[in-house]
């Protein structure tokens, strides 16, 4: 689901099936009252307030002059803003990203790095440097059409992602793509696991895809990230579990097909072997800790 669906008409300046401008915004209301899945890449400067945000699972806090950065497949929750929040931003599709963004596009430890710090502080400099780039391409997007308008646009999102990269650069020490074939296979296993849903849990069904051996598949994941294909594909599968156990409109039987399980026997035991409970006492624990929030309000 795009996540044009869970944002106000009214916050949008311009859409497309390949970009998404988000206004500059104040007091916005809650992304949605379920779990959702974002399959678009999402850069979102605070400039002022602060809201609060769950991403995989993990509460973050969003303050003025910090960046959100999003991939797609990241799970996004209801969250709290203050008076006064206000943000800006762009949703780009994944497939737009592939095409105009090689420079940065499936890099593992850029990826690995804002899944696990989607929110970075910028400099003032920075912040402006932002703004620039959302002005300059918002008003070129809503500007009349002429016959150089996509290559004009293209251009500018090259631009803003080769400063967005060095802005990167300075938060963690990215190399250069090898762009050897041990670098492009894994590459294409994170691509297939991005791009599926359900998810097979088979590294095998993954290799034949590749056309390699599953041993070697495993081999090749574990040299350049240091997991196993096995681990990485529970790692993706725990964070679609965690987006359908938290949604109240989906009975566990469901949840079970929709995830192609053959029983829900052996779908309990797969959740409690990542949770350490069943699915039933997830939901339970979940309900639990709601109900401790309500009153610590």
């Amino acid at each position: 689901m795009k996540i044009d669906k869970y944002i106000e008409e009214g916050s949008i300046d311009y859409k497309d099936d390949r970009i998404i401008i988000l206004k500059q915004i104040n007091d916005v209301k809650e992304v949605a009252s379920s779990p959702i899945k974002a399959e678009w890449f999402i850069a979102i400067l605070c400039t002022s307030g602060r809201a609060t945000i769950n991403i995989n699972n993990e509460q973050q806090t969003l303050n003025k002059d910090n960046l959100l950065i999003c991939h797609p497949q990241t799970i996004i929750e209801s969250s709290m803003m203050s008076l006064g929040f206000s943000c800006c931003g762009f949703c780009l599709s994944p497939e737009y990203m592939k095409q105009m963004f090689a420079i940065t596009a499936n890099h593992w430890s850029s990826k690995v790095f804002l899944d696990n710090n989607p929110i970075l502080s910028l400099k003032p400099d920075e912040c402006e440097l932002f703004l620039q780039y959302y002005n300059l391409i918002k008003s070129k997007l809503i500007a009349e059409p002429h016959p150089n308008k996509k290559k004009l646009i293209d251009a500018l999102l090259v631009a803003f992602m080769y400063e967005f990269h060095d802005a990167l650069k300075k938060h963690i020490a990215i190399s250069p793509p090898k762009y050897n074939s041990a670098e492009t296979l894994f590459n294409s296993f994170i691509d297939l696991l991005n791009d599926s849903y359900p998810k097979e849990r088979s590294v095998a069904f993954y290799a034949n895809k590749l056309f390699v051996t599953p041993k070697y598949l495993s081999a090749i994941c574990k040299d350049i990230c240091g997991e196993n294909a096995s681990d990485i594909i529970t790692r993706y599968m725990k964070i679609d579990l965690e987006m359908l156990l938290k949604n109240p409109n989906k009975t566990i039987k469901e949840i079970c097909n929709e995830l192609n399980f053959g029983s829900l026997s052996f779908f309990g035991k797969y959740v409690k072997r990542l949770f350490g409970v069943s699915p039933k006492e997830y939901r339970e624990n979940l309900n639990l800790k709601s109900q401790q929030e309500e009153l610590t309000l």
